[in-house]
């Protein structure tokens, strides 16, 4: 029998980049603008990915790391 993986409270932290994209496994983002911070939920295990965008005109993003949910500060 499987179980259900723990829910996180985690926070991100954008300080080098004009604005990025946190994309989860299951398709959402969330936009963390430079000099701004969020929180947000995800799951023990989540792959999630941070990508930066430099012109918000562009659907251009490059990625800047991969980062399993474990790593990300606690909120």
């Amino acid at each position: 029998m499987t179980h259900a993986p723990k829910k996180l409270r985690k926070q991100y932290e954008n300080t080098d980049h004009p604005l990025v994209l946190l994309r989860f496994e299951d398709g959402h983002e969330i936009k963390v603008y430079q000099g701004q911070g969020k929180t947000f939920d995800c799951y023990e295990g989540e792959t999630i990915k941070v990508l930066a965008m430099y012109d918000r005109t562009s659907s251009e993003r490059e990625l800047i790391e991969s980062r399993k949910a474990d790593e990300f500060l606690d909120a």
